[in-house]
């Protein structure tokens, strides 16, 4: 199946120095690695890029380095929602200037809007750029979910093209799936949902797993639309206490740490996140030690 953001997505970290400076010289380094492995896209400044701690210009500043770095190879989508409507517009028409390939948008957070606020907030920024966006739901972070119908609503705008869906509600995945118009992709937004998501008719997967495992996730996608469920099934049991050690706590720091151990150092994560606790870092190099991916 063709989605315009590929099967695999990765939600990049943002490396930083010891000074917790951005370190631009690994974030290239980063992105040739996600292209090994098989990333299709990849979404900058995001929840896993610690957007809340990062300033306009050091976003800007990291759209065009990674769409730089990529080389037209994979599409550079932008993190770029908030839950101010008029600060997030402004902000993506900046975003649009960077050479980047799409805006990924989360719903706004904190203000608990009504489902027509999600809906005007959604389609007022739409309307006033040109990338194609994929909509953010993760009503765990942000306390308000985007509903079924809202969803389909956004849908029919034409340059509002996927969702990354992590409510973990496979019915609410399911019913966006059944009623999406032609053209308009959902992806998990967990790892270890991704194959129930194809099974209810997604498409892929926005990860952060894919930073190491990357190949497996794509073989498995590979094969389940290949029509080998079998396999993609293995593939899934495999990976599972992997993706669980990922989330032993706040997502990005078993991220960041497991990077870290595996030698492609990035840093540790700005505050208000810390470092991992040394009881979960050996919880996490032991799952790790399990793993030997492509």
């Amino acid at each position: 199946m063709s989605s315009f953001f590929g099967s695999l997505v990765t939600a990049m970290i943002t490396p930083f120095n010891s000074k917790l400076e951005i370190d631009y010289q690994k974030v290239e380094e980063l992105v040739d690695l996600l292209l090994r492995k098989g990333s299709d896209s990849l979404v900058v400044a995001g929840t896993t890029g610690e957007s809340p701690v990062l300033s306009e210009k050091e976003k800007l500043t990291l759209f065009k380095v990674v769409s730089n770095a990529s080389g037209g190879k994979v599409k550079v989508l932008a993190g770029a929602g908030s839950n101010n409507t008029q600060a997030t517009l402004e902000f993506c028409q900046k975003a649009e200037k960077t050479g980047i390939d799409g805006l990924m948008l989360v719903a706004p957070y904190y203000n608990k809007p009504p489902q027509e606020g999600l809906y005007r907030h959604f389609s007022t920024i739409a309307r006033s750029v040109s990338l194609p966006i994929m909509l953010y739901n993760i009503p765990g972070r942000t306390g308000v979910n985007l509903q079924v119908e809202t969803t389909l609503r956004l849908a029919e705008i034409d340059n509002i093209v996927a969702i990354k869906e992590a409510s973990g509600d496979l019915e609410q995945i399911t019913a966006i799936c059944d009623g999406a118009p032609d053209g308009f992709d959902v992806y998990s937004g967990d790892d270890s949902m991704t194959l129930p998501v194809l099974s209810a008719g997604g498409c892929g997967v926005v990860s952060i797993a894919s930073h190491l495992a990357g190949l497996e996730i794509k073989q498995m996608i590979d094969d389940f639309f290949n029509g080998d469920i079998k396999k993609a099934v293995r593939m899934h049991q495999k990976l599972m206490p992997f993706f669980k050690a990922l989330f032993i706590t706040t997502n990005p720091i078993p991220l960041k740490a497991a990077l870290n151990l595996s030698g492609m150092n990035v840093g540790e994560p700005r505050l208000p996140l810390i470092p991992l606790p040394e009881k979960m870092s050996k919880t996490l190099k032991e799952v790790l030690d399990r793993y030997t991916f492509n």
